[in-house]
């Protein structure tokens, strides 16, 4: 049983109704598409890919490693945050939507928070360890795969702005852990 209950702020709730009065089953059916992008077990696959692709060479080591162990955090921290933390999702709240071809997305209660944004918003952090055109573009796609579950009614747009701001702030404070600080990893390049 949760321990917290959140309801969905007015904003929340204007936005959730404007998807649904103008989704379109296409529409829904790109966004279904796109969001795998964002879903932990792909993620995980390929964290562990990149892991094994840089085991053989040293100087992509540190980072892949690090980009597992987020990975790893990112997938667990939005299952404990669901199971003290009731919402229900917009797609449960709307009749208008499943008529324009809104799916039902994951258990009901478990709006709060995204955990496609929460790994977005690692991802989008650990952007920055990339050059600047790389960062842009991960950044980018980030918000973009995190704006999907809002276009599924999945989550509440509250929901996925926190879902990316803990998965930010999860990179952050382990990047310290997994890669050292900012001076040891430039006197390492």
């Amino acid at each position: 049983m949760a321990l917290v209950t959140i309801e969905p702020t007015a904003a929340d709730e204007r936005i959730a109704n404007a998807i649904a009065s103008h989704t379109t089953p296409a529409a829904e059916e790109v966004a279904q598409l796109l969001t795998w992008g964002a879903d932990e077990k792909v993620l995980l696959a390929l964290a562990i890919a990149g892991w094994l692709y840089a085991a053989r060479r040293p100087a992509l080591q540190p980072v892949a490693n690090h980009m597992v162990v987020v990975s790893l955090l990112s997938s667990i921290l939005p299952h404990l945050l669901k199971s003290v933390v009731d919402q229900t999702r917009p797609d449960r709240l709307t009749v208008k939507g499943h008529w324009r071809g809104v799916p039902f997305s994951g258990r009901p209660r478990d709006a709060f928070p995204s955990g496609h944004a929460l790994h977005m918003g690692a991802l989008a952090s650990a952007a920055g360890l990339f050059p600047s055109p790389q960062r842009r573009f991960a950044r980018g796609v980030a918000v973009a795969l995190s704006a999907t579950r809002i276009l599924l009614l999945a989550h509440w747009a509250s929901d996925v702005v926190a879902g990316f701001a803990v998965g930010a702030l999860v990179e952050r404070l382990i990047r310290p852990i997994t890669l050292g600080s900012e001076k040891q990893r430039r006197r390492q390049a």
